[in-house]
């Protein structure tokens, strides 16, 4: 049975009578438990399934400040990580590797400029 506490509990609809406000009752406490479940089971997936696939913002910041630090040079004063000691690691861990890959890169860019040329040459024509 529905007492007058519950049905003020719900001020939507204090004035139903009887058999309506304890059917109402009953409707808003059966959706509670709905949402309920469907809040926990939200919360599961995420923790469970989504959660570990999110980078934190420390995380990416982190990151972040390394990559500027390695790329480019002005920001080596930036930060207090020892970023020279990680530069001199990779060069002399992966010299020939980083040269090859240099040199492969301005080969790239000069042929890359050879055809803005042609096509800026063929356009002036």
């Amino acid at each position: 049975m529905t007492t007058q506490e519950e049905v003020k509990e719900f001020p939507l609809f204090p004035d139903l009578p009887e058999p309506a406000a304890e059917e109402a009752v009953k409707l808003i406490e059966s959706f509670k438990a709905e949402i309920a479940k469907a809040g926990e089971r939200c919360v599961r997936d995420f923790y469970c399934d989504i959660l570990p696939f999110i980078e934190t913002d420390a995380w990416s910041n982190f990151r972040q400040a390394l990559l500027d630090a390695l790329c480019d040079y002005k920001n080596r004063h930036s930060n207090k990580y020892d970023f020279k000691k990680i530069r001199e690691a990779i060069y002399k861990q992966f010299r020939e590797e980083i040269i090859e890959d240099l040199n492969a890169d301005l080969v790239k860019e000069v042929e890359e400029l050879k055809q803005r040329l042609a096509t800026a040459h063929s356009i002036a024509l």
